[in-house]
């Protein structure tokens, strides 16, 4: 039994009954999600600033977490949205060269609980069989009676739009790896592309990426509609990543539906899944979902495999889009589907930003920026 930082005793109830039981090494009170498990060995820092994780507690399988601290470079937002997070056990003296912080002091100062000490390993088993469950961390009872009735009452994630409560208030330009909230141009520089990118939760790296390659980058709420976007005259439109059910989004489905089409437009994560449903397909939810840097997809057009970062509960039901979409990829481990096609039109439902994880699927966004160029070839 590891050395644990004993700062509060807490208690883990999952709406089965069941209940762990361990120490707050990060705050204190009470926190609600649905417990789901990442199986990353490395990358903590990315998996807490993904707003993708907004309403989960999320618990960590490698058994030490907090080893190399926090740093400035690794942020994949501007804070933290998970509801909590749960560890085998975690290391309160880091080091690394590039750290400006503790993982603890990270979780305080945006008001998290961080839970070690409890049986990661049988957690995770539970979770696997009995699917992903709605659970309470406290620190202030230790009357399960009592946390087993308020996580019953909580409603979960399947029918909540959690889109607006991590896309941003107002549109901006990414502009040399950072956020910048002055005038966006009317026109474009030079002869970049402009690429709009719906923000549904996005990750940083995505935008990294997509500058990398030569666009200018601009953000807009996920409340923009169709027309909004097209005012901004892009060659190109990014349907980002974000939390929740995809079923519970119809505004952000109609602004997909009056796009898909009529210019490039390329999906990750929840992205796929609004694309899914635009062109008049469904989703569903899985039994535990995928979170992690290790998932093994199928490309079904070239053959190869990759090792993919992911992190969805949800996934469009192929059957529902065979018509109208080509499937381009598919996990090995489960055979969902990992990515779409249809003219001027791309998605995958993994990561292929990365951050963290293997790099393998970074060629996606060389192929939608050679998409849009095709598409303008025509146009001229």
């Amino acid at each position: 039994m590891p050395l644990l930082n004993k700062n509060h005793s807490a208690l883990l109830v999952l709406e089965d009954g069941s209940f762990f039981e361990g120490f707050a090494f990060a705050g204190c009170g009470e926190t609600m999600g649905e417990v789901v498990f990442n199986t990353g060995m490395t990358g903590y820092q990315e998996v807490l600033t993904d707003p993708s994780y907004k309403g989960q507690i999320v618990l960590m399988t490698y058994p030490l977490i907090g080893n190399y601290g926090i740093n400035d470079e690794d942020m994949e937002s501007a804070g933290i949205y998970l509801e909590g997070f749960v560890v085998r056990e975690y290391q309160p003296n880091p080091s690394n060269w590039r750290m400006r912080q503790n993982l603890k002091s990270f979780l305080e100062d945006q008001g998290k609980i961080g839970l070690e000490g409890i049986d990661t390993r049988a957690l995770t088993r539970r979770l696997r069989i009995s699917g992903a469950m709605k659970g309470i961390i406290s620190t202030e009872t230790k009357d399960i009676a009592a946390l087993l009735t308020k996580i019953r009452a909580y409603p979960g994630l399947v029918g909540r739009d959690l889109v607006w409560e991590v896309s941003c208030p107002k549109p901006y330009l990414w502009k040399k790896g950072a956020p910048h909230s002055g005038k966006i141009p009317d026109k474009k520089p030079g002869k970049k592309l402009r690429v709009v990118v719906l923000d549904c939760g996005v990750k940083y790296n995505i935008l990294r990426l997509l500058e990398k390659n030569g666009c200018e980058v601009i953000v807009v709420p996920a409340v923009a509609s169709g027309s909004d976007i097209l005012a901004y005259h892009p060659d190109g439109v990014m349907l980002s990543n974000g939390p929740g059910d995809p079923a519970a989004l119809p505004y952000i489905v109609e602004t997909a539906r009056s796009l898909v089409g009529k210019l490039p437009v390329f999906g990750i994560c929840l992205g796929q899944q609004i694309i899914g449903q635009a062109v008049g397909g469904f989703t569903e939810k899985l039994k535990f979902g995928h979170h992690g840097i290790n998932q093994p997809v199928k490309n079904l057009k070239s053959g190869r495999i990759e090792i993919t970062s992911q992190n969805h509960g949800f996934v469009v039901v192929p059957a529902s889009v065979e018509k109208i979409a080509v499937n381009t990829h598919s996990n090995l481990n489960d055979n969902t589907s990992e990515g779409l096609q249809m003219p001027k039109t791309m998605s995958v439902q993994y990561h292929p930003e990365a951050a963290p994880g293997p790099h393998d699927s970074e060629y996606l966004f060389l192929q939608f920026v050679q998409m849009i160029k095709e598409e303008k070839e025509k146009l001229s």
